[in-house]
């Protein structure tokens, strides 16, 4: 379903500063919380392939990584989402929906941003390198989804997921089979944190076409998160056994766990502000995973 281009009154800035912030709103500095959701898988697999102690190189490396292509992945979705953004309240404010920003210079935006990383990655190994051909793909493939399934959220799962197996070969050269454990432990959490993210634009989503876990799981969608939650901190328990992991980090996914029933609490009545609310936890619950695992490193023993 395509919708007309909302049309917009506003006059782009010309003053450089004014432009620069534009772009800064593109990528979303503002709001941190998707370099966070990417953040954390990133540094799970960093400290479980470096035994603890991961090359601080490689760890800045993969910190600025992160940064710079979910920026980028804000400017491709803000293209991809033009024709949409302006019809849903909570995007119909950001720079390409009101004409602050054009098409052409978000494209603009995520090539050079893509470059920037690209040239980060050329510091690593091979295999690392051509793997970052793959997460490229998939946040270029991601936001085009939701046109076609009500699974993007699989999608953005493989993409904020795709570090992992960059982590394990930029540190030991392959990819063990328990980091797919962890690469399809991501993927679910996606699905979660997405999906409470859908919810707070689901009736507009219905209006405009847009498709999303929301949608497909309807009534049943707060069942869907709990199971997938419960899917996911097996998964990681069944990881930390796999790895050696103790006491610490078994804490850790207990505090996890602990964040998934507030989170519940905070969806109970699908208030939109509230599962706003449950999506931005999710913080706290991707740091509580790596402050148990670093912990169990440090004082656990290897």
């Amino acid at each position: 379903m395509s919708l007309p281009e909302l049309k917009v009154e506003r006059q782009r800035p010309k003053r450089l500063r004014d432009r620069l912030y534009q772009y800064y709103l593109l990528v979303r500095l503002h709001r941190p919380i998707g370099i966070f959701l990417l953040l954390w898988p990133a540094l799970w697999a960093l400290w479980l392939a470096g035994a603890g102690e991961p090359p601080w190189t490689v760890v800045s490396i993969f910190v600025l990584g992160v940064v710079l292509m979910r920026s980028a992945g804000c400017a491709i979705n803000d293209y991809a989402d033009r024709y949409f953004d302006g019809h849903v309240a909570r995007t119909r404010e950001r720079p390409l929906a009101t004409g602050q920003v054009s098409p052409t210079e978000a494209i603009g935006v995520f090539l050079v941003l893509s470059l920037v990383a690209f040239g980060l990655v050329l510091q690593l190994n091979w295999q690392t390198i051509a793997l970052s051909v793959v997460a490229l793909a998939l946040t270029v493939v991601y936001p085009f989804m939701k046109r076609f399934t009500h699974l993007p959220q699989l999608f953005l799962g493989a993409a904020f997921g795709w570090a992992i197996p960059m982590a394990f070969t930029a540190i030991t050269g392959h990819i063990p089979g328990y980091a797919w454990v962890l690469f399809a432990a991501t993927l679910i959490w996606a699905l979660i944190y997405d999906t409470q993210y859908a919810m707070v634009d689901r009736e507009d989503d219905l209006k405009i076409g847009i498709k999303s876990t929301a949608i497909l799981f309807g009534r049943y969608d707060r069942l869907a998160i709990a199971f997938l939650q419960l899917l996911m901190l097996g998964l990681l328990f069944w990881l930390g056994q796999m790895t050696g992991r103790g006491l610490l980090y078994q804490l850790g996914l207990v505090a996890a766990a602990g964040l998934a029933v507030y989170q519940h609490n905070l969806i109970r009545q699908r208030e939109p502000g509230r599962c706003f609310q449950a999506f931005l936890n999710n913080n706290y619950f991707g740091m509580a995973i790596f402050i148990g695992l670093v912990l169990d490193y440090a004082l656990g023993g290897s």
